[in-house]
């Protein structure tokens, strides 16, 4: 029941309702991000997703019936891709793929105590959400390269302390596999079947250049046959660039891709915005193993 419910929610919102594209720029996203790489302590979009779409559904629509046009459209599709719904599955990093192990707050005040920090934790997380919710000067974008200026600037409002040293200590923190744990266990098993059934996979993340050492040090770069990094293509999302990049690097049209990511605005209306398909996690699917099921590989 509550697969179909998640089913009928996401055919209201691709029967009834395609957002514009987003303006892109330095104002404050719909997700906090918490520590150095960007990791969410609130999404305000996946907590209407289920309201808005009912509002937005036809009154005459039955469940039913919305239930039937989602299996007509899979079926559909699975008649293009010999049984398969899509030919590339794009995935989002912090938040879908991985999460931090600790609160970013914690962090920052268990290894700032050195350091002279004495904000509490409760103050650490409003200073930190104060400051990254300021329009960022430097560039148009907040993950250059290594991202350093941008997270020095967010460290030093969030805790008082500009020490060099307590910095590169954070910023290295959050490169080991000692702060990252991944959101499904069954990833690895998932993202095999999907490849061996010839779906491309490809992580699609605003991130900075530290992306790709942290999917090493979790060991599961290899899982992917493309990486995306906001920082290397020079567009984050919304904005449809680093998506159709993602596809173009998988080598397929973006209508063959499903992308699958925990924030509304930035996953979900910017992939669809770039012509990709979408599922909010943790709403339209909430488990690798149902994101394979849904393209048409058992596991």
């Amino acid at each position: 029941m509550a697969l179909r419910t998640r089913i009928i929610t996401r055919a209201f919102s691709n029967l009834t309702h395609k957002p514009k594209l987003q303006v892109l720029g330095n104002g404050s996203s719909d997700v906090i991000r918490a520590d150095p790489t960007g990791s969410p302590v609130s999404n305000l979009g996946s907590s209407f997703s289920t309201a808005a779409a009912a509002v937005e559904a036809p009154a005459s629509a039955s469940v039913e019936s919305l239930f039937g046009l989602v299996k007509e459209y899979e079926d559909y599709r699975r008649g293009l891709y010999g049984g398969l719904t899509h030919k590339a599955l794009l995935v989002d990093a912090v938040g879908t793929l991985v999460i931090p192990s600790q609160p970013m707050a914690q962090i920052y005040k268990q290894i700032g105590e050195k350091y002279g920090v004495e904000y509490s934790e409760d103050e650490i997380l409003k200073r930190y959400r104060w400051a990254y919710g300021q329009p960022w000067g430097r560039s148009s974008l907040r993950y250059v390269n290594d991202g350093r200026p941008f997270w020095q600037h967010i460290v030093s409002c969030s805790t008082g302390c500009s020490d060099s040293q307590y910095f590169e200590e954070l910023y290295n923190y959050y490169t080991t596999e000692k702060a990252w744990h991944l959101c499904d266990p069954e990833a690895e098993r998932v993202f095999q079947a999907l490849r061996a059934a010839g779906v491309k996979l490809a992580i699609v993340s605003n991130f900075d250049t530290r992306l790709r050492p942290v999917l090493r040090a979790l060991n599961c770069d290899h899982w992917f046959d493309a990486v995306a990094v906001s920082a290397e293509v020079e567009a984050e999302k919304p904005n449809p660039t680093i998506f159709l990049k993602a596809c173009e690097l998988l080598g397929v049209n973006p209508d063959d891709a499903v992308h699958v990511g925990d924030d509304r605005r930035n996953d979900i209306w910017g992939a669809r915005d770039a012509g990709c398909d979408a599922w909010l996690w943790g709403s339209d699917v909430v488990s690798f193993k149902e994101v394979a099921q849904r393209i048409g590989v058992e596991v």
